[in-house]
């Protein structure tokens, strides 16, 4: 049987050895605001189950390690911004604007995933990125079983 591609976190935020492989390469403005969205998310969602995938450089978080069915959230490290996705954010209520109208489809065009794009470490303090992310934490059901699962 293939390794999983993807790290699993069930620890939670102590846990970031592979978090910070997947930021390293990036400038240490990029690595706070990468930091800080973490910090963000587990603080919604203190048991949240990160999965990270080296070779893709990004970060997810879900209920279970399932990209598509359990994550609701990814990041990705970019030169100047981390990108942000919500696996669902066409569904979510966004009052201040923050995710564009349109966004991709996934797994059959069942996700409407939108992302945004964050430059700066002040955004993170946004009231309006906070409520996203709690709104994504809890659109996400329970994974159907308690068996660690690959991502």
């Amino acid at each position: 049987m293939a390794a999983a591609a993807g790290i699993i976190n069930r620890s939670g935020p102590s846990d970031d050895a592979a978090f910070r492989q997947v930021i390293e390469a990036s400038t240490e403005e990029v690595q706070e605001i990468a930091a800080a969205v973490r910090d963000l998310v587990f603080e919604v969602l203190p048991g949240t189950v990160e999965v990270v995938w080296p070779k893709q450089r990004s970060v997810g978080w879900g209920t279970g390690p399932k990209k598509f069915t359990e994550q609701f959230a990814y990041l990705m490290p970019f030169k100047r911004h981390v990108t942000l996705g919500f696996y669902h954010g066409g569904e979510l209520p966004d009052p201040t604007g923050l995710l564009p109208a349109s966004g991709g489809k996934q797994v059959s065009g069942t996700l409407t995933m939108r992302s945004l794009r964050i430059t700066e470490i002040g955004d993170i303090g946004q009231p309006a990125l906070r409520s996203l992310i709690e709104a994504a934490a809890h659109y996400r059901p329970p994974p159907s079983s308690t068996e660690p699962t690959e991502a």
